[in-house]
């Protein structure tokens, strides 16, 4: 499996909310990044923050690009969910993975929310 389909794995257990399938794309000491919000180390705490309980349900996760460099997978694109205190919101996104190996050992995210209809 190219790290490509191994990234696309992780994005389609998210949009299914399947733990089990994105943390097998996971090295167990995994760190992620959620710049100017939160990082999260090894699968425990990566796994408490896939559905964060300040959120309702999967996001609808829209990949608009991918470049692969190295040990680095990037991928740009456009999301969707739903803010239990605020309500549905949407946002861009910027996911910068990085290999050891075969598996995700660290990702940073960077999220800019979006305003207006789309």
């Amino acid at each position: 499996m190219t790290r490509r389909e191994l990234v696309e794995r992780y994005f389609d257990g998210f949009r299914a909310g399947d733990h089990p399938a994105i943390l097998a794309t996971l090295h167990d000491d995994v760190e992620w990044v959620i710049h100017g919000h939160r990082t999260t180390r090894g699968k425990d705490e990566f796994d408490g923050e896939i559905e964060n309980p300040g959120f309702s349900g999967s996001p609808v996760l829209d990949v608009r690009r991918v470049h692969e460099a190295g040990e680095a997978v990037v991928v740009l694109g456009e999301g969707r969910g739903v803010s239990v205190e605020h309500g549905p919101f949407r946002f861009a996104f910027n996911d910068v993975f990085t290999f050891r190996g075969d598996l995700i050992a660290r990702v940073d995210s960077y999220v800019v929310p979006l305003t207006g209809e789309r």
